[in-house]
């Protein structure tokens, strides 16, 4: 491994050396060009090879992707091939995934009916909570637009890249369809057409009711119905998980084309983006505490004192499920919750209440319109809204969900999925 990487340093030394002691002809460049990318791809083939994590593999191939991109300039888009495979693989599996996964998770909350008194206003809080975190993404991006302080000759090739979608978007934006006629849009008339089409809001409701209608039914001759879809699910989170191991590779293809094509520009673009997310998702921790105290008058501070151990296992950990059995420890013994109320509310948390996931979801999709030079109206926002909290039921357990289901949420709208390349290299630091 030593002399592998040892041998990547000499050809970076040998690239570098050649430029200064050569003039700068065509041929010159072009060959320190080509030893520049094969150092980067190796570089990032020597990164997988250490075993070390997804997250750090991918960020390291935003790098190399950059620096690619500044070097060969528009001749980098040569490998966009690689980040569009990627990007295929991953639609091919969303639509199966979500819809066995919500059939599965909403079937397995049982009977709807027997949830009670406090089931009804736990599941509604969560609900209103989610749907207020992706209204709060919507309007902190859409107030501070990251994406849009981008040079005016940068917004035109991406126009010109995307100027289908953006026609669309422009014909969307003049129908303005009435509040009523969306939501009516979400029951289909034909549930075939959805699957083709692509609808998510209508896959979702399909999976969802069907979800409701098999928890009213006999438990014994609905186990094999249960059993086929979560069959599917399990096959489908082990594609991503083999899909997922591909990401640096694409994500070094896609930011080398990006920033080939467009310049480093894009990229301080995304800087804006993560200070938005960052503080979007510090107004979601200062308001939690403060909706406690509304309802409970439970003492501000008290509360974070209560909760910190809790804090500091699921900010190692980036899981919700993984810090489950801590937040119920805190919630019992330092808030003083009961182990009937905390069994219940929290492990339906875990999987229904990711607000911070909700945030981003709104913020990501508004940046990556903007990058691209679209402007999503009253109608495709609501369809963020209700497209992003309909897919979080039930959809938390595979991996690299966040990004799952961005794919179901810029497809609902028509965004490019190409602007998700932009956001997977911090998509680990922000999570």
């Amino acid at each position: 491994m030593r002399r592998i990487a040892g041998a990547v340093a000499a050809v970076a030394l040998f690239a570098i050396s050649y430029t200064l002691g050569h003039p700068a002809d065509t041929l010159s460049i072009k060959i320190i060009q080509i030893l520049l990318m094969l150092a980067a791809i190796v570089i990032l083939i020597l990164t997988t090879l250490r075993r070390t994590g997804i997250p750090t593999q991918i960020f390291v191939g935003l790098i190399l992707g950059a620096v690619t991109g500044v070097i060969f300039g528009p001749d980098a888009a040569v490998i966009r091939p690689v980040g569009t495979a990627f990007i295929r693989l991953i639609k091919m599996v969303v639509i199966p995934l979500i819809f066995a996964s919500l059939l599965v998770g909403v079937a397995s909350l049982g009977d709807l009916r027997k949830l009670g008194r406090v089931g009804t206003k736990t599941f509604a809080f969560y609900i209103a909570y989610y749907v207020s975190a992706v209204a709060l993404g919507l309007f902190l991006a859409n107030s501070l637009q990251p994406g849009s302080n981008l040079p005016e000759n940068v917004q035109a090739e991406l126009k010109a890249s995307y100027g289908q979608t953006a026609d669309m978007q422009k014909i969307r934006a003049k129908e303005r369809p009435s509040i009523g006629e969306i939501l009516i849009d979400i029951i289909p008339d034909n549930p075939a057409d959805s699957f083709v089409r692509a609808n998510m809001l209508q896959i979702i409701f399909i999976a969802m009711f069907m979800g409701v209608v098999i928890s009213l039914l006999n438990k014994a001759k609905m186990k094999p119905v249960i059993s086929f879809f979560q069959a599917i699910n399990d096959i489908m989170i082990k594609i991503v998980e083999i899909v997922i191991k591909i990401a640096p590779f694409a994500v070094f293809a896609l930011i080398a084309a990006v920033v080939g094509t467009f310049g480093v520009d894009i990229l301080m673009s995304l800087v804006r983006y993560c200070a938005v997310v960052i503080g979007g998702l510090l107004i979601l921790a200062l308001t939690y505490p403060a909706v406690v105290w509304l309802f409970t008058k439970y003492p501000y501070l008290k509360f974070w004192k209560g909760i910190i151990k809790a804090q500091l296992i699921a900010f190692s950990t980036c899981s919700s499920s993984a810090t489950l059995p801590v937040t119920m420890e805190c919630a019992e013994d330092n808030i003083g919750v009961s182990k009937q109320i905390s069994s219940f509310v929290l492990p339906l948390g875990a999987t229904i209440n990711m607000n911070g996931t909700a945030l981003y979801q709104g913020v990501t999709a508004i940046f990556i319109a903007q990058v691209y030079g679209m402007n999503l109206g009253f109608g495709d926002q609501l369809a963020i809204v209700l497209t992003a909290t309909l897919a979080s039921i039930g959809a938390a357990g595979a991996p690299a969900m966040g990004v799952l289901m961005l794919v179901i949420v810029l497809r609902q709208v028509g965004i490019p999925l190409e602007g998700i390349a932009l956001i997977l290299g911090v998509e680990r630091i922000l999570d």
